[in-house]
């Protein structure tokens, strides 16, 4: 059975809330999903997933630095990621904080890694984004990215 990683990095909650409702997404798929915290993994684990979903808090335009360093670390790794699905979220202070810029930073070491990315043509295109705590939008736009990712991962797997 496949199974998913979402890790993120959080100082205030918001971004953690996300990511839980993430797991919750899909979990309605019922495939299996790990919630880590940045801290609690190294480079090493993402070999043991089949989809991996980074989530960071926006700090000027990029992503967290815990988020940065195991991406920094996976060049360790480099092509054994090839095929897995990954994904990205974000969270911001303000609109136009920067949420787009965070995931497509993330997005571009997946995709350097050989990982398969799904856009979204209906909701938010690059992946989830909120503005400070997570309202009812972002929460929507959450659990419909991990159902989405979900059933993508059973597709593939």
């Amino acid at each position: 059975m496949p199974k998913i990683l979402v890790t993120y990095y959080s100082r205030t909650g918001n971004t953690k809330k996300m990511a839980e409702e993430i797991v919750k997404g899909v979990s309605k798929e019922k495939v299996p999903v790990e919630l880590k915290k940045i801290e609690e993994i190294n480079a090493g684990d993402l070999l043991k997933y089949d989809s991996i979903i980074i989530g960071s808090p926006t700090y000027y335009g990029s992503m967290a630095a815990g988020i940065k360093q195991l991406l920094d670390d996976s060049v360790k790794f480099h092509g054994k990621l090839e095929g897995k699905v990954g994904g990205a979220f974000a969270s911001s202070a303000n609109i136009a904080g920067g949420n787009e810029t965070t995931i497509l930073d993330i997005i571009n070491a997946l995709l350097i890694h050989g990982m398969i990315i799904q856009g979204d043509s209906k909701g938010d295109h690059y992946g989830p984004v909120a503005i400070g705590a997570a309202d009812s939008r972002a929460i929507k736009e959450c659990q419909r990215f991990g159902e989405r990712t979900g059933r993508l991962v059973k597709k593939l797997f």
